[in-house]
């Protein structure tokens, strides 16, 4: 089964809010086995949505709409709905008295303004509000389910779980569809894409489907597949993930499974750290304290996360991590010297079990022929070695932090698991 996902409002195309209800719902619809075909943002014009709900008629089973449902004059949705159905809008007493109990728990009057919430469109089935006043709405049209839903995420996300969904599970007979991403580091999606053409080529044969997501330092190779028999869809896809680990298992770092939480390089080599009980420290110059963020960002970073220093400036290198003078004039701040000596030192300084350090010309200025922009030194030590890497990531300064500190948190990963570097 198919569906379409609505928003309606004029504060998301002129981008004063971000929509996230699109996002969320068709993740919800895909663990349901519904296939999302096309999401789309219509503005609060009564003529633009009916446009939008007939394009939706033809060409989904479900056609999920969020927004324009609070009681103020610039919300139409359910009036526009009403017409679209061509049905009066009617007072609900179930929906009157739930509108009357929140307000009346707040110690506030139902207002008039108010009372309109309870209006609805003649013949629908109302999806009850838990969360707020604005009742949500089914109705079909031919072999079309609309669902109105009000845009406040916390009140829609609610009617989604605890109703709609069941309600559909429960009035079709849905098929089940199975995603699994493989999480790589260390490589390009072009270059990923040749080294895995042939095997990419034969997944057709098992009805699988492969996307490339690619993201600064990061390429996520998503596997998807549908059918009648979840345990041979998940099958087929583990099957083929197992050759694909022949194929690129230097690159491959995590995996993740759909709807669940992301997986990420600063979790996993927390996780990592805190299994062994052991610490870390930084010394961050090209990227200013974002891979501190990243980690601290993770509740209990205190257990496994040492400190940072941010030797921005040669200076600061010098006096807060003994940085030997004569680097700077030998071989320059951005140098395999520099970051061994930044490594070995913060390691040292915070007695920290691992230690990261980086060193680079994020740009856009900055560069020389010999040393560009984008060019970048990271070092991983610990008590008994430390091993330093040079990469040239490009031309973009946000970009080159991200993939500095993906890059260096895989690194360490490796370092740690003892993998090949």
């Amino acid at each position: 089964m198919t569906a379409e996902i609505l928003t309606i409002g004029d504060e998301i195309l002129i981008g004063q809010i971000t929509n996230t209800n699109s996002v969320w719902i068709a993740q919800q619809l895909n663990l349901t086995g519904i296939k999302v075909l096309h999401m789309a943002s219509v503005a609060d014009d009564e003529a633009v949505i009916i446009t939008a709900f007939d394009a939706a008629l033809s060409r989904a089973d479900f056609v999920f709409i969020t927004g324009g449902l609070g009681p103020t004059k610039d919300d139409i949705t359910k009036k526009t709905f009403a017409e679209y159905f061509e049905t009066p809008l009617v007072l609900n007493e179930e929906v009157l008295a739930n509108v009357s109990s929140f307000f009346n728990k707040r110690g506030k009057e139902v207002s008039e303004v108010n009372r309109q919430q309870a209006l609805v469109p003649e013949g629908c089935f109302v999806i009850k509000n838990v969360h707020g006043t604005a009742p949500g709405m089914w109705m079909k049209k031919k072999n079309t389910v609309f669902i109105s839903m009000p845009g406040v995420p916390y009140e829609m996300k609610a009617m989604v779980t605890d109703i709609v969904i069941p309600k559909i599970k429960k009035e079709n007979t849905l098929p089940f569809i199975y995603h699994k991403t493989v999480l790589t580091q260390g490589v390009g999606e072009s270059t990923l894409a040749e080294i895995i053409s042939d095997w990419e080529n034969n997944l057709s044969v098992k009805k699988i489907k492969l996307a490339y997501l690619p993201q600064p330092g990061i390429v996520r190779l998503r596997l998807s597949s549908s059918g009648t028999d979840f345990n041979l869809l998940k099958k087929n896809v583990e099957d083929e993930i197992e050759k694909l680990k022949l194929l690129i298992g230097k690159y491959i770092f995590g995996f993740e499974d759909y709807g669940e939480a992301a997986v990420t390089l600063q979790s996993i080599v927390s996780d990592l750290l805190r299994a062994n009980k052991q610490t870390l420290s930084l010394a961050e110059s090209c990227t200013g304290g974002y891979i501190s963020s990243l980690i601290t960002a993770i509740p209990g970073a205190s257990d496994i996360f040492k400190g940072a220093i941010v030797p921005y400036t040669n200076t600061a290198k010098n006096e807060l991590l003994n940085v030997d003078q004569k680097i700077f004039l030998t071989s320059g701040a951005v140098s395999r010297e520099c970051v061994e000596q930044l490594a070995k030192n913060v390691l040292k300084k915070f007695k920290s079990d691992y230690s990261i350090a980086v060193s680079g010309i994020a740009g856009p200025t900055g560069g020389t022929i010999e040393k560009p922009v984008g060019l970048v030194w990271i070092a991983i030590a610990n008590a008994e070695k430390t091993q330093s890497f040079k990469f040239i990531f490009g031309d973009n300064r946000q970009r080159n932090i991200i993939m500095t500190a993906q890059t260096s948190l895989n690194l360490l990963r490796k370092f740690i698991l003892k993998l090949p570097i």
